[in-house]
């Protein structure tokens, strides 16, 4: 059973009552403010207090962040650094059906993808990090443990991805990336059979996931750099993806930060274009994915939210059998 104090905190953190996803697509992309859960006799909720049995929902999480380093994202990613320790916080505090504390890994990649562009201004190769994690001195693996001495100190810095990579940003290929192509390489080892996995996409523009590494043609080519040419992958095919690699859907949840519409939206941060896909790639998912706006004024909320949908998530985790 969790404590009262640990809702408590989570509600201050988000700086008001903690939101969840709603079990309804129609609702995941609105900023209600249910959480399922036992009632604390106030209004508010305790956060995963119902639901699941104690013998199957999980124990362990394995969390990927997926950030958009592009030349728009420096305030962006200066917010979410300064809330990425109240994350960690929550993480720590966070107990399993069991009472025991969560065993969870983070890693962190980019929306950054390798290509070969043609472009109306000329032939151009954007160079990303295809998926690989990102690693720091004081690491011992390409991700961070609980147990990892400094952990807050090392997320900040990972977190960090800076503003040089590629601008036609690619986030859902960059995650089939991460957990196919790069498990056979730098980040061997990372994803565990009885952990649920949760992957957290961070952008202010639409996904541009393509397979194909050529992007664009000499006789059609891409009109600027950062915008999708029409020719992307199905977000159904990642949704498949992830069912596939989990052995089912009640084994993974998904949180996306993005630009709501309808059109642009404007912040303190700046502006972030709309991202119909993924939003099509929430409402696919179902119930085990949220939404949010990264155009908030404070993304700990945002950060909140997902922490919750992967909680009422890790509740139901099913055993693969």
């Amino acid at each position: 059973m969790r404590n009262v104090s640990f809702s408590l905190f989570l509600a201050a953190v988000a700086g008001s009552a903690v939101v969840a996803c709603s079990a309804t697509p129609e609702n995941r992309f609105a900023n209600d403010a249910s959480t399922p859960g036992e009632s604390t006799g106030d209004g508010g909720q305790v956060l995963g207090s119902g639901g699941g049995d104690e013998d199957t929902a999980c124990k362990k999480m394995d969390l990927v962040f997926v950030i958009d380093n592009s030349g728009s994202m420096g305030e962006e990613q200066t917010n979410l650094k300064a809330n990425f320790p109240k994350f960690v916080t929550v993480l720590n505090n966070f107990k399993t059906k069991s009472g025991d504390p969560v065993d969870y890994r983070l890693a962190v990649t980019t929306t950054g993808v390798s290509a070969h562009l043609e472009t109306i201004a000329g032939a151009a190769d954007q160079v990303g990090d295809d998926g690989a994690f990102r690693k720091t001195s004081g690491m011992t693996h390409a991700w961070l443990e609980r147990s990892d001495a400094k952990l807050t100190t090392l997320f900040q810095t990972i977190a960090a991805v800076g503003t040089d990579g590629p601008s036609y940003e690619m986030p859902l290929e960059s995650s089939r990336l991460a957990l196919r192509e790069q498990l056979k390489k730098s980040n061997t080892g990372f994803l565990r059979d009885d952990a649920l996995l949760g992957v957290v996409f961070l952008t202010d523009e639409e996904d541009c996931s393509t397979a194909s590494r050529t992007i664009g043609s000499v006789s059609n080519p891409i009109s600027s750099m950062g915008k999708c040419t029409g020719s992307q992958e199905a977000t159904s095919k990642y949704v498949s993806f992830f069912d596939t690699l989990k052995q089912g859907r009640e084994r993974w949840a998904t949180a996306v930060v993005a630009g709501p519409g309808p059109g642009s939206c404007s912040s303190t941060f700046g502006t972030a274009a709309e991202a119909p896909r993924l939003k099509a790639f929430v409402s696919e998912v179902g119930a085990t994915a949220v939404f949010s706006s990264i155009c908030d004024g404070d993304l700990a909320g945002a950060l909140t939210k997902a922490l919750s949908t992967f909680d009422v998530a890790c509740q139901n985790f099913a055993q693969a059998h």
